[in-house]
């Protein structure tokens, strides 16, 4: 069951980039640039943390 999962959400992956290919892209900018975000913001964290 979870090997079929696993092939089926490959197989929706590649559909949606051969598909929509610049929307695919932006997709993946904005998933990018949250990590970012949410890196940016554990550093801050953590820098605030340790007094200077």
């Amino acid at each position: 069951m979870k090997r079929i999962l696993i092939i089926a959400g490959v197989a929706l992956v590649l559909f949606a980039l051969i598909a929509q290919p610049a929307a695919s892209a932006n997709w993946v900018r904005e998933i990018v640039g949250g990590l970012g975000y949410g890196a940016q913001a554990i550093i801050t964290f953590v820098r605030n943390l340790i007094p200077s």
